[in-house]
């Protein structure tokens, strides 16, 4: 991942902490409303998902969609986790389904 990615992570990372610790000291003892909490449990899960896919899918250039390895381990993920199968197996499935493309 390049600097960039890491940046954006950070900064999510701190916006998630901020907006987490700002409920309470904003409402006090006062419960957050459900569809608040309901977007803000959703929003770290999405933003995750949007990276993982920008990671696998992004080209050199801007705008460019490259289907490569990256693509087929993504794929192969996938298709472990449809299976339920344990998280550790789905990383080395993963890891060798882009390792063979690779070759």
């Amino acid at each position: 991942m390049n600097g960039d990615a890491w940046a954006v992570i950070g900064a999510l990372a701190v916006g998630t902490f901020a907006i987490k610790a700002a409920g309470p000291a904003v409402l006090g003892r006062r419960p957050l409303p459900d569809r608040l909490t309901g977007v803000i449990a959703l929003l770290a899960p999405a933003l995750l998902a949007g990276l993982v896919i920008m990671e696998a899918f992004s080209g050199t250039q801007p705008h460019h969609v490259v289907l490569d390895a990256r693509a087929v381990g993504l794929l192969a993920a996938i298709a472990g986790r449809l299976l339920r199968l344990p998280l550790p197996v789905i990383l080395v499935m993963a890891a060798a389904a882009t390792a063979l493309t690779r070759l």
